[in-house]
């Protein structure tokens, strides 16, 4: 099948990569303009790009798909699906019309639940005990095309939302793959708008713990802001992110740190957050044994001031 596939990150780049192995006709890859990173704040390219030039195909990155220039390049392709996954760009209605047969998208979660842009780290802050990968048939709205196939998997207690991107990494890929291979003979299913949530862009200040919630509830917000944006708190007024934690017993004051050995435990608004895994401001990250040991933090040190 002659494609146009638009992506930008490494989970855009799975799919771009079994696309190819199974033999469509790449025809074109749209992606985002290269981006400053790192120390030097280089121009890098993004991993769909990397991607598509070491397969050598035609690469193109508009700062917009609006432009009648861009749209009549795209329609001179003649292709007959263009494949979605995390782009960053809109396409306008004109591009939507302009494959054959219409332009398919890679979304991480159980449409119509977890629309938007943060799916994966909102299902695990929800508490979901399961998620998985939609490919719908686009149209105007946001993620709110009608649906082609599910791939269903469960969250794993201790799974974080790094962990679990890189298992629907995977089950995009062959879902994608799926769909076009049975494109003749799925029924495209629409969605129940009264069932929808929304995933809002993850800001770094949500990720702050709030130690008079419960300990379960930010056991999940450890999971499900790592790697991005990274849950954290203050100690003695620097941050202190958390990178791996889990609900314990305990009580006292929220924020006080409680007697631990292994673990740096803090009280919660219910129960404790036995802390594994965390990194001072200027440091590295490190088990939390480690830092408790080159720095005492006595029973009754509040966290979060």
């Amino acid at each position: 099948m002659r494609l146009i596939f638009a992506g930008t990150p490494p989970f855009a780049a799975a799919a771009l990569a079994a696309l190819a192995d199974a033999g469509h006709d790449i025809a074109l890859v749209l992606t985002q303009p290269d981006r400053p990173a790192g120390r030097g704040m280089k121009l890098l390219p993004s991993a769909v790009k990397q991607t598509a030039l070491e397969r050598g195909f035609a690469v193109a990155q508009p700062a917009s798909l609006k432009t009648p220039e861009t749209q009549a390049e795209l329609a001179a392709l003649k292709a007959d699906v263009m494949v979605v996954a995390a782009y960053g760009l809109i396409l306008p209605q004109a591009v939507l019309d302009l494959p054959r047969r219409g332009c398919l998208n890679i979304h991480a979660s159980l449409l119509p639940r977890w629309r938007g842009a943060a799916p994966i780290q909102r299902a695990l802050l929800a508490g979901d005990t399961e998620t998985g990968i939609t490919i719908m048939r686009m149209d105007a709205g946001l993620d709110t095309g009608a649906m082609l196939l599910k791939s269903v998997t469960p969250i794993a207690e201790s799974e974080s939302a790094g962990a679990l991107h890189d298992r629907l990494m995977a089950l995009g890929a062959a879902a994608i793959v799926e769909a076009l291979e049975k494109l003749d003979t799925l029924t495209p299913e629409p969605q129940d708008d009264a069932l929808a949530t929304y995933a809002a862009k993850l800001g770094k200040e949500e990720a702050r713990l709030d130690w008079t919630r419960p300990a379960a509830r930010l056991a999940r917000a450890v999971r499900g802001y790592n790697p991005v944006p990274g849950a954290w708190t203050l100690l003695a007024g620097a941050p202190l992110k958390i990178w791996a934690a889990r609900a314990a017993a305990g009580s006292g004051a929220p924020g006080a740190v409680l007697p631990g050995e292994a673990e740096l435990l803090v009280a919660c608004g219910d129960g404790a957050l036995a802390i594994t895994e965390l990194q001072p401001a200027g440091g590295k990250r490190m088990p939390a044994a480690a830092f408790l040991a080159g720095r005492a933090l006595p029973p009754g040190t509040v966290l979060g001031a």
